[in-house]
């Protein structure tokens, strides 16, 4: 119970000292837009580039990882229907859960153990985030009329996809990048989380209670998917087809059932696509998964 409160404690402290900024207007009008190109194109991927290059790789092929890429995929079907780009922000909000600053927390205060979120980690860094960003990239029309062959290096051009595979390719080299360049990017990387948290705080000035609005239905069935589908398809595959129990299926369940992660908004405002989507599918469902985890834990644990 003290990890699923503690991590939440943390990200509601820094997301409303973002609120305090952007009330009192301390970063002017263009403060939230360059926090977000911050971690977009600087901090984010010298973070997952950092993270991933020390990463063990063996995890990729474990049951686990199984789990999550099923349990993800059966969230994701479900939203279709919305658009091209304002789909893949509603896919992500649906199943993209927040492995880093509140999963390492948990996982280490509930789980015992913060190596347990590497596979769900490396699973959307390598796997799923590549793949929505090129889609982003194509939706908002940033391929125009360019040949087929350079819309399929798309992933290459996108900082947060080229921090990843940059990052996986060392790891699965065997290289040790040497000191003086790996401590700047650990310091430039050690920017990414307060920077989004802070944006999205800054976001929550002025606007209305989430859940309203054109995109309420939209919101819902994604915090919906989010906080208790994605959980109980991660808690059918894990016990049913896989025989995961004990442990290891409290693992698996505790990390699907994270809420969506706070950097999809910086992707959706990136892209300029399914921003409210965005924000108020993270906010609520990190308020939904406060007592799904505690039910989790008790009934698991």
């Amino acid at each position: 119970m003290q990890g699923v409160l503690t991590g939440f404690a943390v990200i509601a402290v820094v997301i409303g000292v973002g609120y305090l900024i952007g009330l009192r207007g301390h970063l002017g009008d263009q403060g939230r837009e360059v926090l977000t190109k911050l971690a977009f194109h600087v901090a984010s991927p010298a973070l997952l580039f950092t993270t991933l290059a020390r990463a063990d790789l063996s995890v990729i092929f474990s049951s686990r990882l199984l789990v999550t890429a099923l349990s993800t995929a059966a969230a994701v079907g479900v939203v279709r229907g919305w658009g091209l780009g304002r789909t893949t922000i509603g896919a992500l909000c649906s199943s993209y859960v927040n492995s880093g600053n509140l999963g390492i927390p948990i996982a280490v205060y509930v789980l015992g153990d913060a190596s347990l979120v590497a596979p769900v980690l490396l699973f959307q860094l390598v796997g799923v985030t590549p793949v929505a960003l090129t889609v982003l990239d194509l939706a908002s029309g940033a391929g125009g009329k360019s040949p087929l062959w350079l819309r399929l290096l798309t992933p290459l051009r996108n900082p947060i996809a080229v921090g990843s595979l940059a990052g996986v390719a060392v790891s699965a080299s065997g290289l040790k990048v040497p000191a003086p360049v790996m401590d700047p990017l650990t310091l430039i990387g050690g920017m990414s989380v307060p920077a989004v948290l802070l944006a999205f705080g800054i976001s929550l000035c002025g606007s209305t209670l989430p859940g309203r609005g054109p995109d309420r239905r939209l919101v819902l069935l994604s915090v919906v998917l989010k906080s208790v589908g994605q959980p109980a398809a991660a808690w059918a595959l894990a016990a049913g087809v896989f025989g995961l129990h004990g442990a290891q299926l409290l693992d698996v369940v505790v990390t699907s059932a994270l809420p969506a992660a706070q950097n999809l908004y910086t992707y959706a405002s990136t892209y300029g696509v399914g921003e409210r989507l965005a924000r108020d599918s993270i906010l609520v469902s990190t308020v939904a998964s406060v007592p799904v985890l505690v039910v989790v834990a008790t009934l698991l644990g």
